[in-house]
């Protein structure tokens, strides 16, 4: 991460506040809608809401 935000866990390496894996600007994120955000990133945030594209889909498969 660049940032730094109190609810990031360094030794667990994910969210405290939303108990799983930081991306941040996703739902519930404290800096949701308060940062502007890669294309990556919102490719990210689109999968875990279940409404990613089959392009993602195929790059992320290749990784």
């Amino acid at each position: 991460m660049t940032f730094h935000c109190k609810n990031y866990d360094i030794v667990e390496d994910k969210c405290k506040r939303l108990h799983g894996e930081c991306v941040p600007g996703r739902r519930g994120c404290v800096v949701e809608g308060r940062v502007a955000l890669s294309e990556e990133l919102e490719e990210k945030i689109k999968a875990l809401n279940g409404t990613v594209s089959e392009e993602f889909l195929e790059l992320l498969k290749k990784k």
